[in-house]
């Protein structure tokens, strides 16, 4: 069920040591760290299954001395572009799992997501590609993630919300970026995060990215001119999504393996 993005501010959890910006069910739009804490992103050194990778970094951040709720975000590599109707039904083992957990804060997911369907050596099952999580730190700098997003209207999980459904024109593909700019450039303001902090900007399309990156992205997102991107030659993970965007701003970059 989607949820009103307007009646959704910053809230704290309780006991991971960040804050959320509530999104749908599947997923928050974005956490930042609280006070105290800065957010860690880590990289799997082998990408795992997603509901053995997610028991994996249970253990990993347990064994460390970290509560399982300091798991905040979570990237996935789909086999394929899912139907909505299997995207939802793959949301609901997701959540399942994370309510099992006592991973929900009233009745929102915190964690972000990224889940995305690459199209050069594609997966057989989902998989878990990287995660992120909340560790008690003195560092000042703030540090965030901002969840995946394509070109979906905000708040929704249906077929026509997809900006330009169908269309794979340059005309189109730079309407359906300019979006995301946009949901990109709004999760930062709900998140009180500024662009300046931004370490990574990624990007994920099938399709050629110049003119997108230098009439959409660089203009919407000034750090993409010193910073770069990272292109992931990727679909979303729905059908007739064309384009999608992640970022996030860090201290710390891990290669773990689980």
């Amino acid at each position: 069920m989607a949820r009103d993005m307007t009646e959704s501010p910053l809230r704290d959890h309780p006991c991971g040591g960040y804050r959320f910006l509530p999104g749908i069910d599947p997923y928050s739009c974005g956490v930042i760290a609280a006070p105290g804490h800065e957010i860690v992103h880590a990289t799997l050194a082998q990408p795992l299954p997603w509901h053995e990778g997610l028991i994996r970094i249970r253990r990993h951040l347990e064994g460390v001395g970290k509560k399982r709720q300091s798991l905040c975000g979570v990237e996935l590599r789909c086999p394929e572009p899912h139907s909505m109707a299997g995207f939802i039904a793959f949301n609901q083992k997701y959540c399942a799992l994370l309510e099992d957990w006592d991973m929900i804060v009233d009745d929102c997911n915190p964690l972000a997501r990224t889940n995305v369907a690459p199209v050069d050596e594609a997966p057989e099952e989902t998989l878990v590609h990287a995660f992120s999580y909340s560790e008690p730190s003195e560092a000042e700098r703030p540090t965030f993630v901002v969840a995946g997003a394509g070109e979906l209207l905000e708040g929704t999980l249906v077929e026509d919300g997809i900006v330009r459904s169908g269309e794979t024109g340059q005309d189109a593909l730079v309407e359906k970026a300019r979006y995301v700019v946009e949901v990109m450039q709004g999760r930062m303001t709900g998140l009180g995060a500024s662009p300046e902090f931004l370490t990574t900007l990624d990007v994920y399309t099938a399709h050629p990215l110049h003119r997108i990156l230098a009439n959409v992205i660089t203009p919407g997102l000034p750090p993409a001119a010193r910073l770069g991107v990272h292109w992931f030659h990727s679909r979303p993970p729905v059908a007739d999504i064309e384009f999608e965007m992640d970022m996030r701003g860090v201290q710390r970059e891990l290669v773990v393996d689980l």
